[in-house]
C-alpha cells in the first residue's frame, strides 16, 4: 500500500488540530515547543500541500476556516491511529529491554557484583539484567541522565544531585613489587613521602584515583603520575614489575598478597586510605522492584562480610 498524493504531514495536521483545541496558532505553537513564525510557516506548508485555505489570519489572532475545521475532523482518526501506533511501538521497545539497566565502577563490578547478583537472582530467577562496567565519574553522569536505573560507584564522597547508599567502606593498600626499595624497607612511609612519590595512577573519573588525591593532597600535591593506567589490572601487573608504587583496592589485591607477588607498604596514617562503595539513583526515581532489591541484598551481604573479618 502506498499514500495517494496530497497524504498531509501529520506533524503539521496535529499543529492544526491543537490551533482547533486552543483557538490561537501562538497557544498552538507553545504546545508544541516551536515559534509562532514556524507554526505559521507549517499551517502555510499545510494549505498548500491541499490546496485549500485552513486558517484565517488577522491582526487579533487566526481563525480556522470551514475547510480547516473539515480537515481537523477527518484527520482526528488518523491521528489518534497515529499515537497509538507510537505507543505501541514504544512498547515494544519497552518489552525488548532488560528488566533492570545497571552500571558499577570496575572494582564493584569485579570485585563484589557476581556475589549480589547471585543473591538477586534467588530473588527474581527470571530477570533480565543488563551489566555495564564503567569508571565511577561515568556511571554518576549515566545515571544522572537517566541511561541507567541504578549505578554502584566507589569514592570518599556521594555524587552531587543523585540519591545514595553507602553499602561498605573500601580499605585501599599501597603496595610494590617484590624487586621495589619500599618491599623490604622496615620503616613505615608517611602519607607526605607517599604524596611526594611519583605512584602509579587510575584514569581521570576513576574513584580510587578521586580518594587517593584527596587523601594525599592534605599532606602535599601529588607528585607527577609515574604512569596512568585504565585497569586495575594493568596497575597491578605494572607494579609487579617494580616501576612504582600503586593504591588500591585491598579487595583485588588481596590474592597477590598471599602469593607474595606484590607487597604491601606499611603507612604511618593508613586510615586515611579508605573509600565508600555506594549505590547510587536518580532522586526523582528512587530504586523499586528489582532494583531496591539489589541495593537492600548488597547492603546486607557487605554488612556480613565486614562482621565475618
Amino acid at each position: 500500500m502506498t499514500l495517494p498524493p496530497g497524504t498531509p504531514d501529520l506533524e503539521a495536521l496535529d499543529l492544526l488540530a491543537s490551533v482547533a483545541e486552543l483557538g490561537s496558532l501562538g497557544a498552538a505553537a507553545r504546545r508544541h515547543g516551536i515559534s509562532q513564525p514556524a507554526a505559521g510557516m507549517r499551517i502555510s506548508a499545510l494549505e498548500r500541500r491541499l490546496n485549500l485555505r485552513l486558517l484565517d489570519r488577522g491582526r487579533t489572532g487566526s481563525m480556522l476556516t470551514d475547510a480547516g475545521q473539515s480537515v481537523v475532523d477527518l484527520g482526528r482518526p488518523v491521528l489518534d491511529a497515529a499515537a497509538a501506533l507510537t505507543e505501541g511501538i514504544a512498547r515494544l521497545h519497552q518489552a525488548a529491554r532488560p528488566d533492570l539497566r545497571v552500571m558499577a565502577s570496575t572494582t564493584i563490578a569485579d570485585q563484589r557484583i557476581p556475589h549480589w547478583l547471585t543473591a538477586l537472582r534467588k530473588l527474581h530467577p527470571d530477570l533480565s539484567m543488563v551489566l555495564e562496567v564503567a569508571n565511577s565519574r561515568q556511571v554518576t553522569a549515566a545515571v544522572h541522565d537517566r541511561e541507567a536505573a541504578l549505578g554502584f560507584v566507589e569514592g570518599p564522597h556521594p555524587p552531587t544531585g543523585l540519591g545514595s547508599r553507602v553499602l561498605v567502606s573500601d580499605e585501599l593498600v599501597a603496595v610494590v613489587g617484590p624487586t621495589h626499595p619500599w618491599a623490604t624497607r622496615r620503616r613505615a612511609v608517611s602519607p607526605r613521602e607517599l604524596s611526594d612519590t611519583p605512584l602509579l595512577w587510575r584514569e581521570k573519573g576513576s574513584g580510587t584515583r578521586d580518594t587517593v588525591w584527596e587523601a594525599l593532597e592534605i599532606h602535599a600535591t601529588p607528585a607527577r603520575p609515574a604512569a596512568e593506567l585504565g585497569s586495575a589490572a594493568a596497575i597491578l601487573a605494572t607494579a609487579r614489575g617494580g616501576t612504582a608504587p600503586a593504591v588500591v583496592s585491598r579487595l583485588i589485591v588481596a590474592h597477590e598478597l598471599r602469593a607474595g607477588t606484590l607487597h604491601e607498604v606499611r603507612l604511618t596514617d593508613p586510615i586515611a586510605l579508605t573509600r565508600k562503595f555506594r549505590a547510587i539513583w536518580h532522586r526523582r526515581t528512587p530504586p523499586v522492584g528489582p532494583a531496591a532489591d539489589l541495593v537492600e541484598l548488597a547492603a546486607r551481604i557487605e554488612d556480613a562480610r565486614t562482621r565475618r573479618h
